[in-house]
């Protein structure tokens, strides 16, 4: 069992309080939702990310063998309480919104309706999964709508926080509208296009930096795409013209050029002069090196020749905002619905949808959160997605998801969709449910 799959892969809190629900035999259906408190500054919109493997989660969950040795032994769980873990299964019913779906502060966007124990149990490592993902999904969706029609490539795995981090960054900047990206376990775990060039230690390697070209260009005749700053950029350029000639006569093109330091906008203005001198006009100019949405806003606002992008360490931990207040509340137990009122926390209470408003052209209007038992004008986002701890069907192909986002951003307010601060997109809180937490905030604990 790897640790990614390991049951124990949770907080204390999660056993000991199954330990209190166990002997006290609280094991009546429980309705959680998970949710974002309030977006971070620098977010006008979140993108759900992450349904895939949180659904991979609850159908394989189980206590293994070594796990159960483990609890036994450990000193703070009873002996009956253990020997109840072996049969131990998720069997609830889950809701969710769709990967890619858009979405907003106080919105469900996973519903799990289980008995207590085993709906209180998932909660660290789903909010782990999909954390992560909508996070990545998020910022790799601001930097596709501030470089619109250019490659984008995930370049960020070295810098990601663990392996896992690494791959599913991956996956989430690729439905996110990523073209793909320099990690290879994503292409073949996920089919993600897979994206890479060379680095500065394989020219050192090399007495002349021509030869490190031509060899590279050798070795990857069909992928010849060439980094050009280990030394001086417009001399490599210089060379590269010099070389085009004699690879052509071999039967190799080269495809791009790499810049990856210096001034990125006027170092690609150069290049390109020289390689469109040099009758070139047909080898992409590629930028990596510290990039996230707003260096891209700002080189392309100044017309800055660059074909594509590699994105990393800004990307796989999204520096300027590297959390969300993501969050996973109990809102009914035993047919009753329930509060949390703590000062900044209070919650919404009962089973929750949201209904979104649009426009006749398609564009989001506003969306209304509101009792399941009481429906409002809109489309409901929250989908059935599991039944008894099973999938209602397959999981979806990432180009179906890449689909929904591309649509997504494009019925986004205009405000929306620039990286500037816009006003907060309506989300208006149904009547019932505001008489709900009223009448709930009444009563006596």
């Amino acid at each position: 069992m790897t640790i990614a799959n390991s049951v124990l892969l949770t907080d204390l809190y999660q056993l000991t309080m199954l330990q209190t629900y166990h002997a006290e035999r609280m094991q009546e259906t429980a309705v959680f939702e998970m949710f974002v408190r309030r977006l971070p500054p620098e977010r006008g919109f979140l993108l759900a990310a992450g349904l895939e493997q949180a659904l991979d989660y609850l159908e394989t969950l189980h206590f293994s063998a070594d796990e159960l040795d483990w609890l036994a032994n450990c000193g703070r769980f009873s002996s009956q309480f253990v020997n109840s873990l072996a049969e131990f299964r998720f069997t609830g019913t889950v809701h969710a919104l769709p990967e890619g779906t858009v979405f907003f502060a106080d919105e469900p966007i996973l519903r799990i309706i289980a008995p207590l124990p085993q709906a209180q149990l998932v909660e660290s490592r789903l909010l782990n999964l999909i954390h992560y993902q909508t996070l990545i999904a998020s910022k790799a969706a601001r930097c596709v709508l501030a470089a619109p029609g250019k490659l984008l490539v995930d370049f960020g795995m070295r810098r990601a926080h663990g392996a896992e981090a690494g791959l599913l960054a991956a996956r989430a900047a690729y439905l996110a509208g990523f073209g793909g990206t320099a990690t290879v376990l994503a292409g073949m775990r996920f089919g993600i296009p897979l994206f890479g060039t060379m680095a500065h230690s394989l020219v050192q390697a090399h007495d002349r930096e021509e030869d490190a070209f031509e060899h590279f260009a050798a070795a990857q005749p069909d992928n010849v795409v060439l980094l050009l700053d280990t030394y001086d950029t417009e001399a490599a350029a210089r060379k590269l013209a010099a070389l085009a000639t004699h690879l052509q006569a071999r039967g190799i093109a080269i495809k791009g050029v790499r810049i990856d330091s210096g001034d990125l906008g006027e170092n690609a203005r150069r290049v390109r002069r020289i390689l469109d001198e040099g009758g070139l006009r047909q080898i992409t100019l590629f930028a990596s090196g510290d990039l996230d949405e707003y260096r891209l806003q700002e080189l392309l606002a100044r017309g800055a020749p660059i074909d594509g992008f590699g994105i990393g360490t800004r990307l796989d931990i999204s520096t300027d905002a590297p959390t969300v207040e993501l969050v996973y509340k109990l809102q009914e137990y035993a047919d009753k619905p329930r509060r949390k009122r703590s000062e900044g926390k209070a919650t919404w209470p009962g089973r929750k949808q949201v209904y979104r408003r649009t426009e006749a052209d398609g564009a989001f209007a506003a969306d209304c959160l509101g009792l399941e038992a009481y429906p409002q004008p809109g489309e409901p986002l929250l989908q059935p997605v599991m039944v008894e701890g099973r999938r209602l069907a397959p999981p979806e192909p990432l180009d179906v998801i890449r689909n929904r986002v591309r649509a997504q951003l494009a019925a986004l307010p205009p405000a929306l969709r620039s990286n500037r601060t816009a006003p907060p997109y309506t989300v208006i809180v149904a009547p019932e449910l505001r008489e709900l937490a009223d009448r709930l905030d009444r009563e006596t604990h």
